[in-house]
């Protein structure tokens, strides 16, 4: 267990999805005091990747690091003593006030900035398209697939939103699934009577869930990667699964992603950056 000095500034992160789990699990690691907000109702679809379920369940883990919900700020000291990530349901931050955070990461990826700004906290950086960097954060974390994945962008902004997945073994768009309806998610059995959950071998065609009475198909053959939580209150369009056309990927369901490893340490490169030029301790 990492031993964390009480007086060591917060690293405060905005969102605990599967790719801001790969970046609070990188800083976690390296030594930073990380505290994390949520919104009231995460829609994550790669849950068993992303901290962001310890709002639905007190608690939740990924590759040993363990976040647990807190009722506010003032419980947050007690929970990194321990070892673990507090984490807030504090859409808007609210807890900046309590907690005087040294640097804010907005690992949200909303595609659009939610209400970051570099007032905030000495250090402010941005996940992907939303934020300018030298304008409403220090830095920005390129978030798009490629050659400039995790790149630290110092001036400017991220790659645009191309509403397009990126490439994998061939497929994009066609590995995402949207709900066809509006309804209370429901899982459904396999023709063996199992139940098709995340880690699944999915093929085209085979109904994999039901949003209220209408079924969703399975796009391509491939890995169930991802599916909403049961019971989530489904809008009409709204992401609800993935599925990795790569079958092997069924190993790494309930680990962090690659894409999201390289954000993670892309930000660790950005806060270490601007720690040094500010002359701000973080570690």
């Amino acid at each position: 267990m990492l031993e964390l000095q009480n007086n060591q500034p917060w690293v405060l992160v905005r969102g605990a999805g599967d790719l801001a789990t790969g970046v609070i699990v990188r800083l976690h690691r390296c030594g930073f005091k990380i505290a994390v907000t949520e919104c009231a109702n995460p829609s994550a679809i790669r849950r068993r990747a992303a901290l962001c379920e310890a709002v639905w369940q007190g608690a939740a883990q990924v590759e040993s690091v363990t976040a647990r919900r807190i009722a506010d700020a003032a419980q947050a000291e007690k929970a990194s003593q321990a070892g673990e990530i507090p984490l807030l349901g504090d859409e808007n931050a609210a807890c900046i006030t309590t907690l005087q955070p040294a640097a804010v990461v907005d690992a949200i990826l909303a595609k659009r900035n939610l209400g970051t700004s570099r007032e905030m906290a000495p250090i402010t950086v941005g996940l992907g398209p939303g934020f300018t960097a030298g304008q409403d954060v220090d830095a920005v974390v390129e978030t798009m697939r490629g050659h400039h994945l995790g790149r630290v962008i110092r001036q400017g902004a991220a790659i645009p939103n191309t509403g397009v997945p990126g490439v994998i073994a061939g497929y994009a768009a066609e590995r995402v699934i949207h709900a066809p309806a509006g309804g209370a998610m429901q899982f459904v059995a396999d023709e063996g009577g199992n139940t098709v959950d995340i880690g699944a071998l999915v093929r085209a065609g085979q109904i994999i869930a039901r949003v209220g009475d209408t079924p969703v198909h399975a796009t391509i053959d491939g890995v169930l990667r991802g599916l909403i939580r049961e019971d989530y209150p489904v809008t009409k369009g709204l992401k609800i699964a993935d599925i990795d056309p790569r079958p092997e990927q069924a190993a790494y369901c309930d680990t962090v992603s690659d894409k999201a490893r390289a954000i993670g340490g892309g930000v660790v490169e950005a806060l270490l950056e601007i720690a040094r030029e500010k002359q701000i301790r973080l570690l």
